[in-house]
């Protein structure tokens, strides 16, 4: 249990569910699952990332760390900066073996993401952040993961692959990750009010946000189908088919809701469910 709390609060978790992704984008592209630098820098960059948040508060506001949501933090602030630390030097060292393109295309979404903890500009009388913008945070999320785990491995083989192969591959990891935020979005809705953020939840409410990620859902279902179905990659179809029943079954179920650690745990599983049930399908039918 100690360990199961440790990769969660530590967001190794999620950083694995990145791999993971990345790896089921390789076999998309026809090639083997297998280690290569943009993996680890992806892996550190996203413990980096979703540490930063909590690091920006404590130092901006030192009494926040009594916030219960940052209790493991608190009980293990060294470890916590530690962590930062290693993920700052792992992201480096990856870095260095990786070639120049995969640097290139990874600094402007860097950059973005960044900026969406940090201020763009402050003055005297207004602090002015990217997430201000309404619904900014769900687009930016989607779209950072989507470009992330797919453009790497394509930059890093220098093999040209088809146009609409790709585009279709982003326009299905963009919706799928879109569908498993929502709900975080809703678990946010009385902090995000707080805060003055406009996310979908708050615009259109709590049911109606449950809809839209069921309808991403289903049409990612059906983008999957119509573009392995009957050709060579049809062998990663059914981990797609599965991956997306399975997120609407944890979408819906109220009982799955209550279980601890549903949005780090469960919905971000999601992701990793879909890259494990990729290299199943890779080695059994491939």
């Amino acid at each position: 249990m100690k360990f199961f709390h440790f990769i969660i609060n530590t967001n190794i978790y999620i950083s694995l569910a990145a791999v993971f992704l990345t790896l089921t984008t390789q076999i998309q592209l026809g090639m083997k699952p297998q280690l290569q630098p943009y993996l680890f820098i992806i892996f550190f960059a996203t413990i980096f990332e979703y540490n930063l948040h909590r690091l920006i508060t404590i130092i901006t506001n030192p009494a926040s760390i009594n916030d219960p949501k940052h209790s493991w933090v608190k009980e293990n602030i060294k470890a916590f900066y530690f962590l930062v630390a290693l993920s700052v030097i792992g992201f480096f060292v990856a870095a260095f073996m990786a070639k120049k393109i995969v640097l290139l295309t990874l600094l402007p979404i860097g950059i973005i993401t960044l900026f969406y903890s940090l201020p763009v500009f402050k003055t005297k009388k207004t602090i002015f952040r990217l997430r201000e913008i309404p619904c900014l945070k769900i687009f930016l999320i989607a779209f950072v993961w989507s470009v992330t785990t797919i453009l790497l491995p394509i930059l890093q083989t220098g093999n040209s692959f088809d146009r609409w192969h790709i585009i279709t591959m982003l326009i299905e990891r963009f919706i799928f990750v879109f569908a498993i935020t929502i709900p975080f979005d809703i678990r946010d809705m009385k902090s995000d009010e707080n805060a003055g953020l406009q996310t979908i939840p708050l615009i259109i409410g709590e049911k109606k946000a449950i809809l839209v990620a069921n309808v991403y859902i289903l049409l990612f279902l059906t983008l999957c189908s119509l573009h392995y179905f009957n050709t060579a990659l049809a062998f990663i179809l059914p981990a797609f088919i599965v991956s997306g029943l399975s997120t609407l079954f944890f979408i819906n179920n109220s009982q799955i809701k209550k279980v601890l650690h549903y949005h780090y745990f469960v919905l971000d599983g999601t992701m990793l469910l879909q890259g494990v049930l990729a290299c199943i399908c890779y080695y059994i039918f491939a």
